[in-house]
């Protein structure tokens, strides 16, 4: 087995790679401008005309999601916590099955582009005003740290240009925005969604042969204890347990599957809703192939760096940059492939990126534009999309020089969307699971949760939780041919430290208790304290208020018929033998508005559901 030795550089073919990538998702997005007659009104440039079908939403789903926060990410996360991350995989289940039973049927009858008129239609304009603001500020945010986070680490490793890069995608991503809409987006992701995993397996396959096989990989992940993967302890201040990822994972990820309008917005551009929740369900199988090979890359950079950690031995700056070490490490002799996988991490960005820029234009449209100018014709909409797709291009860009000054990737996007999202479901969830919330419950609750999650959010950044919490495990440092001797012999402990020896800290701070437990909560509970709280001051000041007496039609609730409307292709077929195919619910009465809706959605888009089977 080879020793790391020096790590290769960057030569010509990668940058070809790389610029071969960029390059065919700006003609994807030239295309889609002129194709079709090209993008004549707002519905076809924000909603791809909502004739889109399962696969490709579901591909581009995943990629958005699919972050190079994630490429770089997870396999760091996996190196130095183990393998306990894969307990996302069940996390991911549940967030797809809620999402599509609890949120993707009210959103579809109702037939909405933006997710913020729900709010509308259910409360008032004021609330739809405070839900997308909220989400504005929270997607810059977001897209700020996903541009710069890959650029920062490939630069460090592969000197590629930092400042180029992320000002290279910011432009390429508004082009191809600007230019094709949401059909390109999703036909981009789907592209790069095919560079992810290239660029994913190239590494493995490379990794398997270099360490001597799957079976050495997962020997030394076991002996360095990576695969951790039951951890039932119950205290919610530990990072990562099976609780905690269950539980809070599933919070954090429905805010942004269940109600984020970059996610929402594509599953609504189906064609039926049969294929909207088919979308969902083949994303799935998406989110589980890439989170094996992010976790497997993490087992296998174990594996490389086990007996020398190139973090400790101070040849990388941060952990997010441990992925493209290792890929110029082993890859070195195959010009072209570590280019691959810089474009596999850039392709994360950009479908993250694209996405969040189209959905940021389809709600200053929809929320911001039309309800003040309603005379504005489809031609000029269909320009004022275009324009703000730029407007938000340039803001992300400059978010990306803001996220140069925060700290850790991964958690840094994880709480941020948090923070925001928790409170924003709690008050989706209101709307839609509890009859009796009215606006003013609602708006209370919103900004109890905003405020308690912020508190814990801004505390966890200041006050970063000790090392007990976190259980990072050891890294090694021994087998490093290191000169000065007194670095030799350092290793990183993963024992229970006394309190004093944390070096953690603002410093000299006192703990106090507040920041032992309160700040300490493992940063996937922040969106669970923000939902929970807004629900139950929601509820609260809703019944206070008189929230019993108010009438709500129907179709902004969830009701039983949105469940047994999955079984339709059953009743479909025992049709001709019988007028009524099923045993009469509630009492034997149908509701009528409800079926003649439903009647009304499959015949406008000329097809019904059943014949897809």
């Amino acid at each position: 087995m080879s020793a790391p030795g020096e790590i290769g550089a960057f030569v010509v073919w990668d940058y070809l790679v790389f610029a071969g990538m960029l390059l065919i998702s700006a003609v994807i997005g030239v295309y889609y401008a002129f194709a079709g007659g090209g993008q004549q009104t707002s519905n076809d440039f924000l909603m791809g005309g909502r004739r889109m079908t399962a696969v490709p939403v579901a591909l581009s789903l995943t990629a958005s999601f699919m972050s190079a926060v994630t490429v770089l990410g997870t396999p760091s996360e996996v190196y130095r916590f183990g393998a306990i991350f894969s307990i996302f995989a069940i996390t991911y289940a549940l967030v797809v099955i809620v999402s599509a039973e609890v949120f993707l049927p009210v959103f579809y009858k109702l037939g909405i582009t933006s997710t913020y008129e729900y709010l509308e239609l259910r409360f008032n304009k004021h609330i739809r005003l405070c839900g997308t603001i909220l989400f504005i500020v929270q997607t810059i945010l977001y897209t700020g740290i996903v541009i710069y986070a890959p650029a920062l680490a490939l630069n460090q490793v592969t000197g590629f240009d930092l400042w180029g890069a992320v000002v290279a995608t910011g432009v390429v991503c508004t082009f191809y925005c600007t230019m094709g809409g949401l059909k390109a987006v999703v036909w981009t992701d789907v592209f790069q969604v095919g560079i992810m995993v290239a660029g994913f397996a190239s590494v493995i396959i490379q990794a398997s042969v270099v360490q001597g096989g799957i079976n050495n990989i997962l020997n030394d992940s076991y002996h360095g204890g990576r695969l951790n993967f039951w951890d039932f302890n119950p205290n919610p201040l530990q990072r990562h347990s099976f609780w905690t990822i269950i539980i809070g994972g599933t919070f954090t990820w429905t805010t942004i599957y269940g109600i984020n309008q970059s996610q929402v917005q594509r599953y609504i551009s189906c064609k039926n809703r049969f294929h909207a929740k088919l979308s969902l369900y083949i994303n799935l199988l998406g989110l589980w192939a890439i989170l094996a090979c992010a976790v497997f890359c993490g087992l296998a950079l174990y594996s490389r760096y086990h007996d020398c950690d190139p973090w400790t031995a101070k040849k990388i700056s941060a952990l997010d940059q441990l992925m493209p070490y290792m890929v110029l490490d082993i890859l070195q002799d195959f010009p072209g492939l570590p280019g691959l996988f810089v474009a596999c991490a850039y392709s994360g960005t950009l479908s993250t990126v694209s996405s969040s820029i189209n959905a940021l234009a389809a709600v200053t449209i929809e929320d911001l534009i039309k309800p003040h100018f309603p005379t504005l014709s489809e031609k000029a909409l269909s320009w004022l999309s275009k324009g703000t797709s730029v407007l938000y291009g340039a803001l992300c860009i400059g978010m990306a020089a803001l996220a140069s000054l925060m700290g850790a990737l991964l958690q840094a996007a994880l709480s941020i969307f948090g923070m925001v999202g928790g409170p924003l479901l709690g008050l989706f969830s209101l709307g839609i699971v509890v009859p009796f919330a009215n606006s003013l419950g609602s708006f209370i609750g919103l900004v109890a949760g905003f405020v308690i999650s912020l508190w814990v959010g801004i505390g966890a950044q200041l006050y970063p939780p000790l090392p007990e919490r976190t259980l990072p495990l050891s890294l090694v440092t021994d087998g490093c041919n290191i000169t000065n001797s007194d670095q030799g012999n350092w290793t990183m402990t993963t024992t229970e430290m006394p309190f004093s020896t944390s070096a953690f800290q603002i410093p000299n701070v006192e703990r106090t208790p507040l920041m032992d437990n309160w700040y300490s909560l493992s940063y996937l509970y922040f969106s669970t304290i923000g939902t929970l709280v807004t629900l139950l001051v929601g509820i609260i000041v809703s019944l206070l208020t008189g929230g019993r007496k108010q009438s709500i039609e129907n179709r902004f609730l969830l009701t039983k018929e949105d469940f047994l409307s999955n079984f339709d292709f059953l009743k479909k077929e025992k049709q001709d033998l019988n007028q009524q195919p099923y045993a009469m619910e509630d009492g034997g009465t149908l509701n009528p508005a409800f079926n003649h809706m439903e009647m009304n959605f499959t015949e406008g888009s000329g097809k019904t559901y059943g014949e897809h089977f």
